[in-house]
């Protein structure tokens, strides 16, 4: 049984706040406690009792404690923990990750026309650390819609389908399970698509997925399971499933070659667009 809390990065945006209460809602559901960090590298310890005006500490711990607030009022019986921490944001939130059962954090916007920016330390967590990050976006309305897990199958991981199945289970929805795979060369004709060979193609994939998907399935019965292949683009294909999502589940390798992004494509593609939140899972 897991144990260790979840933890939500605060920096004081409202994308940090929409990232501690999804945080609470998803402890609050596995029976976790919540750890609310603030890093903040000039964080100076003060003497107890000074007055507020002289306390360089004062915008730090509002940050916290107002979360907390907020949280407490929702969630009465969700253990808390504070931590304020005079480090790099960045790895600080690295070194939780390695202590927690996943870290949640804010995803900055522009709006959906614009596409998505997100934060240096955001990205930075979401392609380094040992754990599984998610990014919420700002105004996040909780959906009660399927999870969404964008499979790869050249080699499929473990841990990001043990990730989504029990993220379907524990909120009691379907998962919807999206492949995409690009049509090769022999599949055009001058006049278009083969569909004998998109055909082929199509049916060889989705055996493939339904193998992957089988014992899955028999571990988490309850969960109904829909499967998808689409031939287009992975990265796409992913997008498209999740415009309704209550969550998207995509997988980040810990070791990618040198010089190569540390999201790939199809993960690049969800934190950038999708709207609902978005699980980096780190598998090898």
């Amino acid at each position: 049984m897991e144990t260790a809390p979840i933890t939500a990065g605060l920096d004081g945006s409202p994308e940090s706040l929409a990232a501690a209460h999804w945080a609470a809602a998803e402890a609050d559901r596995r029976g976790l406690a919540l750890r609310l960090l603030h890093a903040w590298i000039l964080l100076v310890p003060e003497p107890e009792g000074l007055p507020v005006e002289r306390d360089q500490d004062y915008w730090a711990k509002r940050i916290v404690h107002a979360a907390q607030a907020e949280i407490h009022q929702r969630f009465p019986s969700l253990a808390l923990v504070e931590e304020l921490v005079a480090e790099d944001p960045a790895e600080a939130l690295l070194r939780a990750a390695d202590e927690s059962a996943m870290v949640v954090l804010g995803s900055r916007g522009l709006d959906r026309i614009q596409s998505f920016f997100l934060g240096d330390v955001a990205l930075h967590v979401a392609g380094r650390a040992g754990r599984p990050v998610v990014l919420v976006r700002a105004g996040t309305v909780p959906r009660h819609g399927t999870v969404v897990l964008g499979a790869g199958l050249h080699r499929p991981s473990d841990e990001v389908f043990a990730f989504a199945f029990d993220a379907a289970a524990s909120r009691g929805v379907p998962l919807h399970v999206i492949h995409g795979r690009p049509l090769p060369v022999q599949a055009y004709a001058p006049w278009g698509v083969d569909p004998d060979v998109a055909g082929d193609i199509q049916q060889g994939a989705e055996q493939e997925l339904r193998a992957a998907l089988r014992r899955w399935c028999q571990t988490y019965p309850d969960v109904p399971v829909t499967d998808t292949v689409r031939l287009e683009s992975p990265a796409r294909a992913v997008v498209d499933a999740a415009q309704d999502a209550a969550l998207l589940v995509v997988g980040r390798r810990r070791h990618r070659p040198a010089l190569t992004p540390r999201l790939s494509s199809v993960a690049q593609a969800g934190v950038h667009h999708a709207s609902c939140p978005v699980a980096v899972v780190p598998h090898d």
